[in-house]
């Protein structure tokens, strides 16, 4: 997140950070936990959010922090979404989908997914019904952190440069 931010603010996007509370509880004890339940996630989301003009803001996350954004879009009326990394479902469980608040999301949103995402693969994802206000971009051979193989020829810095441009062209275009 800490590449994504700086490369959006170097292009004049301002950019705000926020921590869950349960990351933020894990730099004070040290003590590794799991996410709170969805209903605290989205409370805090939308505290964050609450002092921003909506129509102008553009929220998103990664991972957990994507999904929550996803999911609070339509109600608070941002702008756009962006999810790096989105969670279509739990690794080496795609049975287990958390897509469907994505079929019927009306505000535009952007996914930007590694090809190899073991949240959801490319193969996966062309399988589910999304709305037709998510646009997808594949990060070439890259994984839940965009990261690809070096054997694929294409770097971290790489992906997470053409994921930078696409938030920058989805931001634009909005």
């Amino acid at each position: 997140m800490q590449t994504m931010s700086e490369g959006l603010a170097a292009l004049g996007f301002a950019v705000a950070r926020f921590e869950f509370p349960y990351m933020a509880m894990r730099r004070v004890d040290g003590k590794k936990r799991g996410p709170d339940k969805a209903e605290k996630l989205l409370e805090s989301f939308r505290d964050v959010i609450s002092g921003f003009d909506a129509k102008r803001l553009i929220i998103g996350g990664k991972s957990l922090g994507g999904r929550m954004a996803s999911m609070i879009a339509d109600e608070t009326g941002v702008r756009g979404v962006v999810c790096l990394g989105y969670p279509f479902h739990p690794p080496g469980k795609p049975e287990k989908t958390r897509t469907a608040h994505l079929e019927s999301l009306t505000t535009p949103a952007l996914i930007l997914q590694g090809e190899r995402d073991t949240f959801g693969t490319r193969s996966d994802v062309e399988a589910y019904d999304l709305s037709a206000s998510i646009q997808l971009r594949w990060l070439p051979d890259g994984d839940h952190s965009f990261k690809p193989r070096k054997k694929s020829g294409i770097t971290e810095a790489d992906n997470l440069q053409a994921a930078i441009a696409a938030v920058c062209e989805f931001s634009n275009a909005l």
